[in-house]
């Protein structure tokens, strides 16, 4: 193998596991259930692709992200289509009222959450919240 090849290879394999870390995981039935389970902080999203409350506080979610890689290292981050899962089992047990409803979770604990917020103090706390839970 030459250099070029070795080095190309050692960049990529440090960057493919924050790159698939990085990308908020899409939901699906029992998901979450199996997160927690493996004792995750869960930071999950209710959004539509039609909310633009949804598209601001995603915007504002990357850019914190991209500001402290800590957050996509600590915290697993789900998006649950508001379309699809507004009425399913999860959105009523966590008694979500709408989308654009950001929540972490951590364990059988609800630690936060912000409904329609999206001033970015109010987002960076509630992250640090599940950053501060996902490394105690």
């Amino acid at each position: 193998m030459d250099r070029r090849t070795f080095l190309t290879l050692t960049a990529v394999s440090l960057v493919v596991p924050y790159a698939a870390r990085a990308k908020a995981l899409s939901y699906t039935p029992g998901l979450v259930k199996e997160r927690l389970a493996k004792g995750e902080t869960l930071f999950l999203d209710f959004t539509a692709s039609w909310c633009s409350t949804c598209r601001s506080q995603a915007r504002t979610i990357q850019a914190l992200k991209a500001d402290n890689p800590a957050y996509t290292q600590g915290v697993t981050f789900i998006d649950i289509d508001w379309d699809t899962y507004g009425t399913s089992e999860l959105a009523q047990s966590l008694k979500i009222p709408r989308r654009s409803t950001l929540v972490v979770l951590k364990g059988e604990e609800e630690l936060g959450r912000i409904v329609a917020q999206t001033g970015t103090a109010d987002i960076k706390a509630l992250m640090d919240t599940a950053l501060a839970a996902a490394t105690s």
